[in-house]
């Protein structure tokens, strides 16, 4: 019998996946995001501890594995990207959501308030 190595072996698990229209990569029943790639295969590196998400063979994304099934990991960046990308190509006023092309204006408060109290002054139905 030989001595252990001095540092840890490190087994890869190589997969390919399918981002999602939300952003997410989909491993072992949990999902993980990327930046701006919606509908790309992706090549996915499962090591013992972490998952790297690389593109065209470029690292996109890592990710401390989640333990468990059917939970999120967000990176806040990936989410902020897609919003700046949004203001630049002419849209200041309305935030992506979900897939390219679903926008929603940004209103103020003050509207849903003033729905509120109309809806709350006439009563259900448009009854007083």
């Amino acid at each position: 019998m030989q001595p252990l190595p001095a540092v840890p072996f490190d087994a890869l698990l190589k997969l390919e996946r399918r981002v999602s229209h939300d952003g997410l990569v989909s491993i072992g029943g949990n999902y993980y995001s990327v930046p701006d790639r919606t509908r790309r295969v992706v090549e996915v590196h499962q090591l013992p501890d972490t998952i790297r998400i690389l593109d065209s063979g470029r690292l996109v994304a890592c990710h401390p594995i989640l333990e468990g099934r059917r939970q999120y990991r967000v990176d806040p960046d990936h989410r902020q990207r897609a919003a700046a990308r949004a203001m630049r190509h002419g849209h200041p006023d309305s935030l992506t959501i979900g897939r390219r092309g679903d926008h929603v204006a940004r209103r103020s408060l003050a509207v849903y308030q003033a729905i509120g109290e109309r809806l709350a002054g006439t009563g259900i139905g448009g009854r007083s």
